[in-house]
């Protein structure tokens, strides 16, 4: 899974700490979720559409086996 989490992020010039504090959790959940090597749950999914006000769509883009065909 790709996401634009830190696009997202470095366009409102939010650190990954300044992002993790708002979502409390670990910088190293951040850096994670940004490499795609962390599917978030769907509460947390929600909390970053709601800082970055976009849609949890917009986030993240899922790729083969994760899509329904």
């Amino acid at each position: 899974m790709q996401t634009k989490i830190r696009e997202k992020r470095t366009l409102q010039d939010m650190t990954q700490e300044e992002l993790s504090e708002r979502l409390n959790v670990s910088r190293q959940t951040i850096i994670s979720l940004e490499k795609g090597k962390y599917k978030p749950s769907l509460v947390l999914a929600h909390k970053l559409s709601q800082i970055f006000n976009c849609q949890i769509e917009d986030l993240f883009i899922f790729e083969g086996d994760e899509n329904i065909e």
